[in-house]
């Protein structure tokens, strides 16, 4: 699980960071920020919101400038399988 991404935010996932399912069972897919009781915490995200609460997550958590973020954002985030269509 360690090289692991949620599919949903991108997190790097882990055992403490694993969502639940239905069973509650971890997560193989997604963080417990994102997935909790087999249901997505934010049903109504839409990708461009998703995208900004990582930019504000990498700004401040990480450190990263905004156009940084952004661009890891960006490039990350449509490529996981919640996004992708």
């Amino acid at each position: 699980m360690e090289s692991q991404r949620c599919q949903s935010c991108g997190m790097p996932l882990s055992e403490e960071l694993a969502g639940t399912n239905k069973n509650k069972s971890p997560s193989l897919e997604y963080c417990k920020y994102c997935f909790a009781s087999g249901q997505f915490t934010k049903p109504n995200l839409k990708l461009k919101d998703a995208i900004e609460l990582s930019v504000e997550h990498m700004i401040k958590e990480m450190g990263l400038n905004r156009e940084e973020a952004e661009y890891l954002a960006n490039k990350t985030i449509p490529k996981l399988s919640r996004w992708k269509r």
